[in-house]
């Protein structure tokens, strides 16, 4: 029998609001909080602070890397229970008070137990590839530009092999964590010109997605087999992997939630 897990409440005297949030990376040090740097975190958190002296820091689904892009973040904030604004005008007052690089595209009651993080099933990621011969000005920043031919076929055979639940520390940077993972999804789709590998598991380990993309554009080059990846994963040794791909082509693209999750 599966255990059920914890529910989460806010602060007595609170309420709970589940917010769901972009970003461009470039403009930020990541999610997470940083005295000497501009963090998602604390820019959001400063949007509240204009509305309410009553505010908790925010909690996002995933604490994303420095440059890192956000298509759908699910974030959850703890206000006072008296917070008077009403909530379908709530995401137009914060977002006047957010850089152009940073919005709130919906706000809603969070559901009794609902927490950003500890309550997230799957968290899913799209890298994307500006496969072309010569950069674009316009996915400058937003894609890997990737001039040389790469083999579709050849990195979704690679892909396969690393699907499932693995020891992953052959793709992870300086991690202290235990490095088992499940990997649920990894696809590469192919487009005219801006290519996508999809990426999905429940938790992933420091830099591993960047780590798996790397290994899947050794594959597309020619530079390793397919099935060399499966020797790569039973290494666990980080420098038998493909280095980590810029952080520029990463996007936090979604997440889901079990019961708990639901209004």
């Amino acid at each position: 029998m599966i255990a059920s897990r914890p529910e989460y409440a806010p602060p007595p005297g609170h309420i709970r609001l589940r917010l769901t949030v972009a970003w461009d990376g470039a403009a930020y040090a990541g999610w997470q909080f940083q005295p000497n740097a501009p963090s998602v975190q604390a820019s959001l958190h400063a949007a509240f602070v204009h509305l309410t002296s009553d505010a908790f820091r925010p909690v996002a689904a995933g604490r994303t890397d420095a440059g890192v892009h956000a298509e759908a973040m699910p974030v959850h904030v703890d206000v006072g229970s008296n917070f008077g604004l009403p909530l379908p005008r709530l995401a137009r007052a914060l977002n006047a008070h957010l850089s152009p690089s940073l919005a709130v595209l919906g706000v809603e009651k969070a559901a009794p137990g609902f927490h950003a993080r500890f309550s997230c099933t799957e968290r899913r990621y799209v890298y994307r590839l500006l496969c072309a011969p010569q950069r674009h000005p316009l996915w400058e920043g937003r894609t890997l530009h990737v001039p040389g031919r790469l083999d579709a076929a050849a990195m979704n055979a690679a892909a396969a092999c690393l699907i499932g639940t693995h020891d992953f520390a052959a793709f992870a940077t300086q991690e202290d964590r235990q490095t088992v993972r499940e990997l649920r999804a990894l696809s590469v789709v192919p487009g005219n010109l801006v290519w996508e590998i999809h990426v999905a598991g429940e938790s992933f380990l420091r830099h591993m997605v960047r780590g798996l993309v790397g290994t899947l554009l050794l594959v597309g080059s020619g530079k390793l087999e397919a099935e060399a990846v499966t020797e790569i994963l039973a290494s666990r040794q980080r420098a038998q992997a493909g280095a980590n791909v810029p952080a520029q082509g990463l996007y936090f693209s979604g997440a889901s939630y079990g019961e708990e999750g639901r209004c």
